[in-house]
């Protein structure tokens, strides 16, 4: 219980502006992902998207300071955890589901994230956001479910897609509560760049599966190795920074954020068309996160 107060401790403490441009940084990284998964999906297989996505994200992260450093022998099981639920999984299963869905359906789903996590740290760790935290919390799920259930109408394929989404944001809320306790002993470099290092091993047969299935486009190969190198190996790295800052539960919050982004790109981009109820959903997500990044008049 002892890595389970530590992981939320800073959920107390008033977002500095660090924490503002860190928050929003990963909010736009994270909500163009959907995008280039789009432009990948032009002539890659989904497997190979996520196997590039991994291997260009590992390297990444390997050259940053600090990625070799040395980690807690008794966090290896717990990092050999992490490599399926935090990257292969879910970075198997968006590709895949974005073949059903449009990116900016996608992104609104994610936004679920957030809901996820504290879903799971209550399960873990009896542990709830505050009441305001709650409010804000409900409030952005509120436009994620709505898209999510209108999509979900459309037919069987596109339910079947959002069905491995909501699978994905589920790996990430549980990732998120335990990133918490390893990057507080450890560090958040040398965490994801083991957890990335293991991924592109699980990952690797489902890249070489799909190479067969692909066709080479310099355009999808770009997409998908910024997709890699920014929007997993780096942005992976400063996330850690943040659950470290904030607590894991409120740095979830960011994908409250993220759905706005996804939203604008899939439709002022690519020209995808949504439902009028997915522009109201977008508001909600920014109220909702402006009320869940206050800080918790006190730790449970």
């Amino acid at each position: 219980m002892t890595d389970a107060v530590s992981a939320h401790a800073p959920e107390h403490k008033v977002f500095a502006p660090i924490d503002w441009a860190t928050f929003l940084l990963l909010a736009v990284v994270w909500g163009a992902s959907f995008f280039f998964i789009e432009i990948g999906l032009r002539a890659f297989h989904p497997g190979l998207i996520t196997w590039i996505r991994v291997l260009t994200g590992a390297l990444a992260i390997w050259l940053l300071p600090g990625a070799r450093g040395p980690l807690d022998r008794r966090d290896r099981r717990t990092i050999l955890l992490l490599s399926f639920t935090a990257t292969s999984i879910p970075f198997a299963l968006f590709p895949i589901a974005q073949q059903a869905v449009s990116s900016a359906v996608a992104g609104l789903i994610n936004g679920g994230v957030a809901l996820m996590t504290a879903l799971v740290g209550y399960l873990l760790f009896r542990r709830l956001p505050g009441r305001l935290q709650m409010v804000g919390l409900l409030i952005g799920v509120l436009g994620v479910a709505t898209i999510a259930l209108l999509t979900a109408q459309e037919g069987t394929s596109e339910a079947i897609g959002v069905a491995l989404l909501l699978v994905a944001i589920a790996c990430y809320g549980v990732s998120l509560n335990l990133f918490g306790p390893l990057i507080a002993r450890n560090g958040s470099v040398p965490v994801m760049a083991r957890v990335l290092a293991l991924s592109c091993v699980w990952t690797a047969p489902l890249g070489l599966w799909s190479l067969p299935g692909s066709s080479f486009a310099w355009q999808s190969f770009a997409a998908v190795a910024i997709l890699g190198a920014l929007g997993t190996g780096a942005a992976y790295a400063v996330m850690g920074r943040l659950i470290h800052d904030v607590g894991s539960v409120r740095a979830s919050y960011v994908t409250n954020i993220v759905p706005v982004v996804s939203l604008f790109l899939g439709v002022a981009v690519l020209g995808e068309a949504l439902p009028p109820a997915a522009f109201a959903g977008a508001s909600l997500v920014v109220v909702g996160a402006a009320l869940v990044s206050r800080p918790r008049r006190h730790i449970d």
